[in-house]
């Protein structure tokens, strides 16, 4: 099933590269037009080049790990499209280690990008989606939704958006949906440089990564961006408050 968005108005937060530039291209093939947004002017503006979409792209720069920040990159999105329909909460950062590697520093920095940064994107963009009546997809983790070794910052921090996700969809219903995409192992260059580290190579990694994956490998970018394309359709209008783990049978 081919999914339209055409004249929808997207914000994709971390849209410069990985999960995030791929649901940008995704949502561009599908017709929308896309405010895509990188923590700094620079990597935006480098990202909305090279997709070279005309006044379909817009900048939204900006951190989500400052609250600032989140408002800044709503403002722009807003005022680039002039409203906004969807928002998918992508941007964030990896954080492992066990518990005696993380100190304050990593752990305020991972809170604040994952979880706070998708609060108060979402604060911030809230009244422009209750006018559109429009919805939010976030972008967790199966490491939010299962215990993970040495995932003592960042799965937390994906179990609060998992947790977020549902109470907002009751807080927003009927007139905003809220879902949650939980991705497993994707290819990207935060996860190839996970497997070098773990083994030296990105094929010996993956292997590595994906041995609980019933699949038997990591999934690709697009994999992931088909999903959001379909729960920020009208073709999911009844559902909200979903949590979908799209990780090839991990959590099964």
């Amino acid at each position: 099933m081919k999914i339209d968005h055409t004249g929808k108005r997207v914000l994709v937060t971390g849209g410069t590269r990985g999960i995030g530039r791929g649901i940008v291209e995704a949502f561009l093939e599908a017709g929308a037009r896309v405010a895509l947004n990188g923590s700094s002017e620079e990597s935006t503006a480098k990202a909305v080049a090279e997709l070279n979409a005309g006044d379909r792209v817009v900048a939204a720069p900006g951190s989500v790990g400052e609250v600032a920040g989140c408002n800044a990159i709503v403002a722009a999105a807003v005022e680039g499209l002039g409203g906004l329909d969807v928002l998918v909460n992508n941007a964030g950062r990896g954080g492992g280690g066990t518990i005696e590697d993380i100190d304050e520093a990593l752990w305020d920095s991972v809170l604040d990008t994952n979880l706070k940064g998708t609060f108060f994107t979402i604060k911030a963009a809230i009244p422009h989606l209750r006018v559109s009546k429009g919805n939010i997809v976030n972008i967790a983790s199966v490491n939010g939704m299962t215990g993970v070794m040495k995932s003592t910052a960042y799965g937390p921090s994906k179990a609060g958006v998992i947790n977020m996700t549902k109470c907002l969809a009751q807080e927003f219903a009927p007139d905003v949906r809220v879902n949650a995409i939980c991705p497993g192992g994707v290819d990207t260059d935060m996860l190839r440089n996970l497997a070098v580290r773990m083994a030296g190579n990105v094929p010996d990694g993956y292997k590595m990564i994906a041995v609980d994956c019933p699949q038997g490998r990591i999934s690709d970018v697009s994999e992931l961006a088909k999903p959001v394309l379909f729960y920020a359709s009208d073709a999911a209008s009844f559902a909200t408050g979903a949590i979908i783990a799209i990780d090839g049978g991990e959590t099964a």
